[in-house]
């Protein structure tokens, strides 16, 4: 749904957006409406005390004020929630409506100052029930207005402005414009959304220096997040709408789809290659992949007794005695290494906890239980970690003895380039082989350390060309095909399906379930509310779709198209659903052989549910398209995997409570 045109301008909001935030102040309005008339009919007759005429006139106005406010907000509630997401002409009232109600917020603030020169002036004298009541409407009053203008400025629009171009093009879609004003006004447009993106990125990372890289990764960001919905006409209530139908849609597919076949063995090696020799393995290299986290994980998986064990030896300057590197004044993050780990600080060649924006913590160690020089990439953890995934474009990744160009995700490419040359200009690796050089290299990393990790490893392949690489939930969208193949011969990676074209296909599809749902917004939300707190069957929404011929499917939905402001690469008619589009963007995939681990049984249990997972053999096409649900921040949390590997290799279940929860769809290694 388009959003609504007020006041010469857009707002992120649409106009049947207005039920809730209408029906909460309604309800406050009422009570305070029946509140002021007990007042007024147990103390009428009795206003006898100083300023007893100014407290009855406040009184009766303010009645009758109240009285209008509720009858505007009945009516802007009950035709907000007529029609559907793109059928708005049953509400093509509200900004009349809203308008009137704006209008009674003067009345409303005038009679607050009145009242408000009352309470401190006139109320001397008048009874204290009196004082009270009418100190309790003033506050109300104040409240309120305050609330507003917050709301105000929650959904104003920068990019609203009906002045620069003509409201009439924007409402009838700039896809329609094909001289070069409409396109000078298309580049006009994404230039102003560019900039407020760079400014709001600036203003939530303003503790972060003003250097050139920090710039021209705001820049990147701003363009990337600025062009990702600029190409739709939906406010943020159509994209939580959407993604509620597409989790019960998604749920419902699950539930009518045959098991796939699980493979028995990589399919990339040989079959002797055993699944369990594979788990032993992922499991303890995971255990150092979490360690690279430092103590903030370390006391979250371990609330209780996590703070006093590290509180003996944060102290302790062991910084000087080994080459610990920025970040960790205190020694906790390196207690908290050597706790998880169970190696000493003999075993350390470096460890960096420096941090920037493309320059990730990372430490290297010698594992003698599995005979390896091991590097463990830290995951996201900081704002800058947060700037180094966003910077989500394509990069040329040097792989040597490929023909063809590969790419690689700009972010966590840098950050690879950057470890790259510590372990072999610094000469870590170096002397990390000097001291055991039977030892195989093995490069491991969680998330956005996974995605580097596996980066990395590519990078090193010519010149250690037996190293392993174990990488736990990295982007799905990290490489070129070119790069992944290279790659696929010695890694093992998860599967988190997050990347700019499988955003892309997330956006198409939501803008299917928005366009083809014949149901009001308010109650596609509470029954989506409901359905993610208590489970249940997923509702079976009717759409518009429902007495269409099936021929008929093939062609692009009307309402679908309409939510379009311009022609875009990411389109496609419904016959091509389970292809997602990558429009301007390449391609971009999991590296490596995939182990998939799922969850046994129901997806919803009880706290103290028993959890049993299973695990098989998978392949990047698997994953092309994003899965819904309430635990996906959850599911990707390092100790979840941890947990389901440890799970799988002892084989017993274990309690939802200690950890995070896990998603039968999600929960991946």
């Amino acid at each position: 749904m388009p959003g609504m045109v007020a006041f010469g301008r857009r707002w992120g909001i649409a106009s049947d957006d207005l039920v809730f935030p209408g029906s909460f102040e309604l309800f406050v309005r009422v009570l305070w409406w029946i509140g002021t008339l007990a007042l007024y009919t147990l103390h009428e007759g009795k206003f006898d005390c100083s300023g007893g005429r100014v407290l009855h006139s406040y009184l009766v106005v303010l009645l009758i004020l109240l009285a209008f406010i509720i009858l505007s907000l009945c009516a802007i509630v009950y035709v907000s929630a007529q029609g559907t997401i793109t059928n708005p002409g049953p509400r093509r009232s509200i900004p009349v409506l809203v308008y009137v109600r704006a209008m009674l917020y003067v009345p409303e603030l005038i009679w607050a100052i009145l009242g408000t020169i009352w309470v401190s002036d006139d109320s001397q004298g008048c009874q204290p029930a009196e004082v009270g009541a009418v100190i309790a409407a003033v506050v109300a009053s104040w409240i309120l207005l305050l609330s507003t203008g917050v709301g105000v400025l929650f959904v104003f629009d920068p990019l609203g402005s009906t002045h620069p171009g003509p409201q009439s093009q924007e409402l009838l879609g700039v896809r329609d414009l094909e001289s070069s004003q409409g396109s000078q006004l298309l580049s006009t447009a994404r230039s102003v959304a560019v900039r407020v993106w760079e400014s709001r990125l600036r203003l939530l990372c303003c503790c972060l220096p003003r250097d050139e890289s920090h710039r021209a990764a705001f820049s990147s960001i701003a363009q990337l997040v600025s062009g990702f919905f600029s190409d739709t006409d939906l406010v943020p209530s159509d994209i939580a709408a959407g993604l509620a139908l597409l989790h019960q849609e998604q749920d419902k597919m699950e539930q009518c789809r045959d098991p796939d076949e699980a493979l028995s063995h990589s399919p990339s090696s040989p079959i002797a290659e055993d699944l369990e020799a594979e788990l032993e393995k992922a499991t303890h290299c995971m255990q150092f992949a979490v360690a690279a986290y430092g103590w903030p994980m370390y006391v979250y998986s371990n609330p209780l007794t996590g703070a006093c064990r590290l509180s003996r030896d944060c102290c302790k300057t062991q910084s000087a005695e080994y080459d610990i590197v920025g970040g960790d004044n205190m020694g906790c993050h390196f207690s908290s290494v050597l706790h998880s780990t169970g190696l000493q600080y003999r075993d350390f060649i470096y460890v960096s906890f420096h941090n920037q924006i493309y320059e990730i913590p990372f430490f290297v160690a010698l594992d003698h239980k599995r005979a390896a020089v091991l590097v463990a990439i830290r995951g996201t953890l900081s704002l800058r970690d947060l700037l180094t995934d966003l910077s989500a474009d394509c990069e040329n990744l040097p792989v040597e003895g490929v023909s063809g160009a590969c790419y690689a995700h700009k972010g966590m490419s840098q950050a690879a380039s950057y470890i790259c040359k510590k372990l072999l200009n610094d000469g870590i690796l170096n002397q990390a082989f000097t001291i055991a050089p039977e030892y195989k290299l093995v490069i491991t990393g969680h998330s956005l350390g996974g995605g580097t990790a596996s980066l990395l490893a590519i990078l090193l392949r010519s010149s250690f060309p037996t190293l392993q690489c174990y990488a736990f939930s990295p982007p799905g969208g990290l490489m070129s095909i070119t790069s992944s193949a290279v790659h696929i011969s010695f890694s093992l990676s998860p599967s988190l399906r997050l990347s700019y074209p499988n955003m892309e296909d997330l956006k198409r599809r939501i803008l299917k379930m928005v366009s083809n749902c014949n149901k009001p917004k308010y109650r596609i939300l509470l029954q989506g509310c409901w359905y993610e707190l208590f489970g249940g069957e997923p509702d079976d929404f009717p759409t518009e779709m429902d007495n269409r011929r099936k021929e008929e499917l093939n062609q692009p939905l009307l309402g679908e198209e309409s939510l379009l402001i311009r022609s875009s690469s990411s389109y496609q008619g419904l016959a091509s659903e389970e292809s997602p589009v990558h429009g301007s963007h390449l391609p971009l995939y999991l590296p490596g052989r995939i182990l998939h681990i799922t969850e046994d049984g129901p997806a919803r249990r009880s706290c103290f549910s028993q959890v049993s997972y299973r695990v098989e053999w998978s392949s990047e096409t698997v994953f092309r398209s994003v899965l819904i649900s309430p635990r996906m921040m959850a599911d990707h949390m390092p100790d979840a995997v941890l947990l389901s590997l440890r799970s799988l290799t002892q084989d017993r279940p274990f309690n939802l409570c200690p950890s995070s929860l896990s998603n039968s769809h999600l929960n991946v290694i």
